[in-house]
């Protein structure tokens, strides 16, 4: 009985590990806030979403919310292009 239940938890757990559910749940709630944001336009969908997302990816989300107030980082200088080359002796068209 104890062998049955021990190969019926490793086959879920490869089961588990094959569907990934977790990488896949992040994933869609990923693909939901930056291109179908607008599906969710009540505010218990957006908590729901916002849950979701704190859950697949805490790291990322609370980095964000923590510096969503931030200023933007300063620009580069512009990129700098020689003019053409020319020999000395040929004109300009």
């Amino acid at each position: 009985m104890t062998a049955t239940y021990l190969l019926a938890a490793l086959l879920a757990g490869y089961g588990l590990g094959r569907w990934q559910p977790y990488a896949r749940l992040g994933d869609w709630v990923a693909w939901e806030v930056h291109l179908h944001i607008d599906r969710w336009t009540t505010r218990p969908r957006q908590l729901v979403l916002a849950a979701l997302l704190l859950i697949t990816d805490p790291r990322r989300t609370l980095r964000a919310l923590r510096h969503r107030h931030d200023p933007p980082p300063p620009r580069s200088p512009a990129m700098q292009v020689p003019p053409p080359y020319r020999p000395k002796d040929e004109e300009a068209r």
